[in-house]
């Protein structure tokens, strides 16, 4: 845990796309071509990062992509975000990670009117979004310390759910915030979600849950698109932060902000230079070339292996992954867990944040109920060096 059942696939969608070999070229050319860590590309070709900005600046929208649990990636938010602003102070950020019932929570942070601590609880963080909050403590000061406009863009997985399952014209437009149905996937944005599909335990028909799965993300991505144009109607610039599965080639956000008449979107992404080979065409607008950051890279954090949601007596398991510490401990679909470290468990944002920050090594204590009966389990998070 922290696993969202789509989102948690699209830090994954990157990493197959981006495996094109350079095998042929000469060593030398190689490494002539390659940005240094530090450096923008575009096509291959290092940018001059004052001129980036000024280009950057003169957009309606600009999306910064991201790996949610890579810590380096909201560093480079960060510093692009304050490249920006001192380019347009009269900027806004718009936020995938919290729905727009947390508008009022970022209203009172920008105000300086709550704490972290109840920043988190106000906009029920932990719940909405799971990721952990410390990587974007950053971001959040900035903007607060700038005054500048924080924008929730998501929306709930219920409402998700009910436009999916019941279609756009069941939902009344003031119960989905007035977002307009999205623009139909292009073949390429389709291609690339059936292939992460195909890679998703599921259950049912195939065509019928695929078809369900590219709804559900048309729907994130055009409630995303639908905050950031409507923000861009006040503010000179807004800044879009979300999964880079949302912004890649054009696909996703970028998409929809098209049907909506905003045609001057750019893409920025992170591109590691540790990885094979050069980055695909048309992959962005313009990476940011990041150099080796394993060493300055927060531990993996902590996971049972279980999809779990809300319960009325505690936190249900939805699945149990393979192969996982939950699989050994014994755990099963349905279970409710009631309680961890001897703690009554009322919401899945509690438990994931417990699990996250456990030490390896050590023993959490979980009650479980199952068909009426209670019993008690032991999860023992391995060593770093066990290997899991």
């Amino acid at each position: 845990m922290p696993h969202r059942r789509y989102r948690s696939h699209y830090r994954s969608l990157v990493a197959p796309l981006l495996a094109l070999t350079l095998a042929g070229l000469p060593t030398a050319a190689l490494a002539d071509a390659c940005p240094a860590p530090g450096q923008w590309q575009r096509g291959g070709e290092v940018l001059d990062t004052a001129t980036l900005m000024a280009e950057l600046a003169e957009r309606r929208v600009v999306l910064l992509g991201e790996q949610h649990e890579r810590l380096a990636h909201h560093r480079w938010q960060l510093h692009t975000l304050a490249g920006l602003h001192a380019r347009q102070p009269e900027m806004a950020i718009g936020l995938e990670m919290l729905p727009r019932e947390a508008q009022p929570a970022l209203d009172a942070w920008v105000a300086g009117e709550l704490d972290e601590a109840a920043f988190l609880t106000d906009s029920d963080w932990l719940d909405a979004w799971g990721y952990d909050p410390e990587s974007y403590l950053p971001i959040l000061h900035f903007a607060r310390m700038q005054g500048i406009p924080l924008l929730a863009l998501n929306v709930t997985p219920a409402l998700r759910q009910r436009l999916t399952d019941e279609g756009w014209e069941a939902v009344p437009a003031a119960e989905r915030h007035g977002i307009t149905p999205p623009a139909p996937a292009s073949a390429g944005y389709r291609e690339a979600l059936a292939e992460i599909y195909a890679n998703h335990p599921s259950e049912g028909e195939y065509e019928a849950g695929l078809e369900r799965f590219i709804d559900a993300q048309l729907v994130w991505d055009r409630a995303m698109a639908e905050g950031l144009a409507e923000a861009s109607e006040e503010a000179a610039l807004v800044v879009g932060l979300m999964g880079q599965g949302h912004v890649t080639y054009g696909h996703g956000v970028p998409h929809q902000l098209a049907d909506l008449g905003i045609d001057d979107a750019s893409s920025l992404l992170p591109w590691h230079q540790d990885a094979d080979g050069a980055p695909p065409t048309g992959l962005a607008d313009a990476l940011f070339t990041l150099g080796d950051e394993a060493a300055f890279e927060p531990p993996e954090p902590q996971r049972l292996g279980i999809l779990i949601a809300a319960h009325a007596d505690g936190v249900r398991v939805v699945r149990v992954m393979e192969e996982s510490l939950a699989e050994t401990l014994g755990l099963a679909e349905g279970d409710l867990i009631v309680e961890a470290a001897g703690r009554p468990v009322r919401r899945p944002g509690e438990l994931t944040d417990l699990v996250r920050r456990q030490t390896p090594g050590t023993l959490l204590p979980l009650t479980v109920t199952r068909d009426g009966a209670t019993e008690e389990l032991l999860a023992r998070f391995p060593l770093r060096d066990e290997g899991r």
